[in-house]
């Protein structure tokens, strides 16, 4: 059986405006991140295949420093590597944010706090069908 048949595409949002697009969606968040999600406009499925899942992964500098924030990147991007494709819905946009916390939490945390997050605004971006 060819697993890449079951498990949607994972895609990375790298345009601003997409980043700006989810912030005005659906949100969750916890001690050690912050996640944004919307469901991608009919008329904006020509870019991307409707059932991906596009994510984008930002922090801010009240992080740290340029070293800080790419490490709390990987590690937002090595969870939901593992996260998203079960607990996130098609056809959306996700933006996961890190905060300080990020960098130090055991990874066990983290993804605890992902799968939560995830789990939110799925069910938040279900209802609004």
């Amino acid at each position: 059986m060819d697993e890449n048949a079951s498990t949607p595409a994972l895609l990375r949002l790298k345009e601003r405006k997409d980043f700006l697009a989810a912030a005005k969606g659906r949100k969750a968040g916890s001690g050690t991140l912050s996640l944004q999600g919307r469901r991608r406009r009919g008329h904006e499925s020509d870019k991307a295949d409707p059932s991906s899942i596009r994510i984008g992964f930002t922090c801010s500098k009240r992080v740290g420093n340029a070293v800080a924030r790419n490490r709390a990147r990987r590690r937002l991007k090595a969870a939901a590597a593992e996260i998203a494709p079960a607990l996130a819905a098609t056809g959306c946009d996700y933006v996961l944010i890190g905060r300080p916390q990020t960098i130090d939490c055991p990874f066990d945390t983290l993804q605890g706090d992902m799968r939560r997050a995830f789990q939110q605004v799925t069910a938040k971006l279900q209802d609004k069908r």
